[in-house]
């Protein structure tokens, strides 16, 4: 059985796929099971006033052709991982800063946040310095505090919109998600 998998490690390394830690895949797919469409609507949408916005940073805003630009820069799937992990769990806590306790969200993003909470752990491990300098400059970026010059307004749902589609992008191959 250990052959098999170090035969599947070796494909995936050899293709740039860098394999997902077991923990990672539980993880996404429990927070892909939470951002399922109907429940970003309700939450993201109908329950926010006609074209709300959040205000994020430049930086905060991780859009696929974002991984793509970088996959085609050579940044290694490890590191596209964690940098979507710093951009979607600072993007909750943006559209958490705008929400009342009362709020018919406020559940909803608290359960997000604590999958990200849980997700953090895994990458604990991580530091700036193991991942390429684009990504750990981003990273930075993205967790000081005197970037808000660069800020633009964004929707709640977009936000996760681009969450959910990026996770796909990143998670979908090494954990063997049937519907990615």
């Amino acid at each position: 059985m250990q052959q098999g998998y170090a035969a599947v490690l070796c494909v995936l390394a050899v293709l740039g796929l860098e394999a997902a830690a077991p923990g990672e895949c539980e993880l996404t797919r429990l927070l892909q099971d939470k951002l399922q469409y109907e429940m970003r609507l309700q939450y993201m949408k109908h329950y926010f006033p006609i074209n709300y916005t959040v205000q994020v940073q430049y930086e905060e805003v991780l859009r696929p052709s974002n991984i793509t630009r970088l996959r085609n820069g050579t940044v290694s799937e490890a590191a596209l991982r964690y940098l979507w992990f710093h951009v979607s769990s600072q993007a909750m806590l943006r559209i958490r800063e705008v929400l009342p306790e009362k709020h018919p969200s406020w559940k909803y993003t608290q359960e997000l946040c604590q999958l990200f909470d849980a997700l953090g752990e895994e990458y604990s491990k991580y530091r700036q310095t193991d991942v390429e300098t684009v990504v750990a400059d981003l990273v930075k970026l993205i967790h000081s505090a005197g970037a808000e010059s660069r800020s633009k307004a964004v929707r709640p749902k977009a936000l996760l919109d681009n969450c959910l589609k990026v996770m796909r992008m990143l998670y979908g191959v090494p954990c063997r998600w049937e519907s990615t």
